[in-house]
């Protein structure tokens, strides 16, 4: 199980870890902490040397109620920090958190390596096919309508059977459009209630049937401080047991804020598949 990016064959059957570098003033969890170059590029050396395979960076908050932020205000935050850090470690593996195919191309064309959306192609027609004019890793992560609606639509029959079905939509359209690397995302905390998070990761492994990589995101939601009676800042260790838990099922990519507990999660929990 691999993706190409830009040339390199990344191995996703030993499982990969993905640093988290938000540009927004309003994340929940870090925004505003990385809003000058120097803080920017000490996060990413830190993530890298950490043992980050890939950078997500994302210039529009998608946690729940996020405001609406126009295209070009996006690119305004996202394009200089693709070009600052690509300066300084041209190596960097890029991934860009967007829906948007305007900002996605831009940030294609000046040398980020894959594409990471929330809609899977879905609020923005052009997606997909800018995907596949670029030939690039496409993470589509399972969503109902968006960030500013997505937590009134949880009224789901059977959620995981709907999500699959999603999937295999979501994946045919891609194929048919010659997009070879594709990642998929169930999502967490995206238009699901509490329970059924848990639900979804209880059954995680039903999502193995498409032979894709699956990237997970827990990274201090509100799914973990929630059922602990604690916030975001204290959630380093419920992160540390879901990821635990995911990759048990399956899960191939990490999705962190904390890249060198998730690398430790990965390299004890590939200790134990050994035996």
């Amino acid at each position: 199980m691999t993706i190409n990016c830009k040339g390199n064959l990344i191995d996703c059957n030993i499982p990969k870890v993905m640093g988290i570098l938000n540009v927004t003033p309003n994340s929940f969890f870090d925004g505003g902490k990385h809003s000058d170059t120097e803080a920017i590029l000490f996060q990413v050396e830190k993530m890298l040397q950490e043992g980050a395979t890939f950078i997500d960076v994302g210039g529009y908050s998608s946690k729940p109620n996020a405001e609406f932020v126009s295209e070009q205000e996006e690119l305004n935050r996202v394009l200089p920090i693709v070009q600052l850090i690509l300066n300084r470690f041209p190596e960097t593996l890029l991934s860009i958190d967007t829906f948007r195919s305007s900002v996605a191309k831009a940030c294609l064309e000046n040398g980020a390596a894959m594409i990471n959306d929330i809609s899977a192609g879905k609020l923005d027609d052009k997606m997909l096919e800018t995907i596949a004019n670029f030939q690039v890793p496409y993470c589509m992560m399972h969503l109902r309508g968006t960030p500013e609606t997505m937590q009134t639509l949880t009224n789901y029959d059977f959620i995981v059977k709907e999500m699959l079905f999603y999937f295999s939509e979501r994946v045919a359209a891609a194929r048919a459009l010659g997009i070879n690397d594709l990642i998929i995302d169930p999502g967490f905390g995206f238009a699901k209630t509490t329970e059924q998070n848990f639900e979804v990761l209880q059954k995680l492994e039903l999502f193995q049937t498409f032979e894709l990589p699956i990237l997970v995101g827990f990274s201090r939601k509100s799914m973990i401080y929630k059922i602990l009676n604690s916030n975001a800042s204290e959630a380093l260790n419920g992160t540390t047991v879901l990821n635990t838990l995911a990759l048990s099922k399956g899960a191939k990519i990490l999705r962190v804020h904390d890249v060198k507990e998730a690398v430790e999660c990965v390299k004890l929990y590939e200790k134990t598949s050994n035996y």
